[in-house]
């Protein structure tokens, strides 16, 4: 099949869109005879043209499923259209929105498939493409101001280049308190970088956080940074990191999956997984969150490459999720983990992988509503908590289900801000309160770890 280069505005063809092309077919057409490998070929000669992906007329359906049956029919929508629906919030259970992107060259068969099966959807982005303008050009402004004054915004999204150069600057002036250490290489041979809070000893008790497993979440990144300057701004002011401190060390990873989100800001604002590739298969990626060992390969991951919750060949097998795992079981001395996502406002516990609760399942609980609590109180947003299984979906090689099994018994994950206006484009605006907010969450977990030695 020939591969014709198109102009920037022939953005209606999604293989413009898609580092993880596929054969294009109607609803129940099935696949075309076309060779995936041209598609995928083609796609990126396309993307190389023309840069960033373009989403222009690209919207985000929000649907209320009423029962398990409707739940059904929006799960076999991956199946029926591969690649063509990206499930922002996937279809969980009937008190829970299933949030999906759809691009414009889909929207009308995916409408009138959700019509007809009587699925009630409301159009909660109009155009995503509107969206991540605004986005690009904040961005831009902020980088114009931080050049000419010599200066990091903390209330700005920043690209690979920019975190890590911060990251080296941040452990340079803080050197008394936090230190740089390199855990390990991505894929793409990136460095994986790790920020160490502490004020001396070693193998002392620790907790560990880590964000941006998930390419696209950018307010997890951001979140992490106003962190990491709030630890050491609050050493020796503030009770509880300071008491922390004394006793623990702090393990920070901002940039856990780094080639996913130089991915990002270079091609695909809405990638999701990682950049692995591996011979004969035609899609890129693995899902983080599904690589883990506990639970490896069951239901809420998928073996298909080209899904979004692809789970790779086998547990472990991604650089960036062994790096960890090497790191936490080497170091063997981790009281909490607590690692960030979004969107959906919600903090979880284990399980993930399973409907079974854990031992200290009360514990948990009342810990998640205390945290829960202190971030309420902040700017009045509501979170709601519980185990992953029952709160959010099943889901299965998660990081917090492996860390709990691996003797982690502070194990937690977030989903930050919005409920869904934004999604995964949260303004820039948004990223001191939503990070203001999270941190007393985090403080309390800290804090309950400290007292609480096991």
């Amino acid at each position: 099949m020939p591969c014709t280069r198109k102009t920037p505005e022939a953005h209606l063809e999604e293989e413009e869109r898609s580092m993880q092309s596929f054969p294009r077919g109607g609803m129940g057409s099935g696949l075309s005879p076309v060779d995936p490998r041209t598609l995928l070929v083609c796609s990126f000669i396309l993307a190389a043209a023309l840069g960033q992906m373009n989403f222009t007329g690209d919207q985000v359906l929000r649907v209320l499923a009423k029962n398990e049956k409707q739940l059904s029919l929006l799960r076999d929508l991956e199946g029926l259209k591969p690649q063509k629906v990206d499930f922002w919030r996937g279809p969980a259970r009937p008190s829970l929105p299933v949030d999906m992107r759809v691009p414009f060259s889909e929207l009308k068969d995916i409408k009138a498939y959700l019509e007809s099966h009587g699925l009630a959807y409301s159009i909660m982005i109009k155009d995503i493409q509107v969206l991540l303008d605004e986005e690009r050009e904040a961005m831009a402004k902020s980088r114009r101001l931080e050049r000419s004054t010599s200066s990091f915004s903390y209330s700005s999204y920043h690209t690979l280049e920019e975190i890590y150069t911060w990251i080296d600057n941040f452990a340079t002036e803080h050197s008394d308190i936090a230190s740089k250490i390199r855990i390990g290489y991505s894929f793409e041979n990136r460095s994986i970088l790790v920020l160490k809070f502490s004020t001396g000893g070693s193998q002392r008790p620790a907790i560990w956080i880590d964000t941006g497993i998930h390419a696209r979440e950018w307010i997890t990144h951001a979140t992490g940074i106003w962190t990491a300057r709030k630890i050491v701004n609050e050493y020796g002011k503030d009770r509880i990191v300071t008491n922390v401190l004394n006793a623990m060390d702090i393990f920070m990873e901002i940039v856990s999956n780094p080639d996913g989100f130089a991915f990002t800001h270079s091609m695909n604002r809405l990638w999701r997984k990682n950049k692995s590739s591996r011979p004969g298969i035609f899609c890129i990626g693995v899902d983080l969150n599904r690589n883990w060992k506990s639970g490896f390969g069951g239901n809420g991951s998928n073996n298909n490459p080209c899904s979004e919750t692809y789970h790779g060949p086998s547990p472990q097998s991604e650089p960036e999720v062994a790096a960890i795992v090497d790191f936490i079981t080497a170091h063997g001395n981790i009281k909490a983990l607590i690692s960030i996502h979004s969107y959906s406002q919600m903090l979880m516990y284990p399980y993930g992988h399973t409907l079974e609760p854990v031992s200290n399942q009360e514990e948990l609980y009342s810990l998640a509503k205390d945290a829960v609590q202190a971030l309420y109180e902040v700017h009045g947003m509501e979170y709601i908590f519980g185990s992953i299984s029952t709160t959010l979906y099943v889901a299965s090689g998660i990081t917090v289900d492996w860390a709990y099994d691996s003797g982690i018994k502070y194990s937690f994950s977030f989903e930050l801000r919005d409920t869904g206006h934004y999604g995964f484009l949260l303004p820039a605006a948004q990223i001191v309160p939503t990070a203001q907010e999270t941190w007393l969450a985090i403080q309390t977990i800290m804090e309950h770890t400290l007292n609480h030695p096991y």
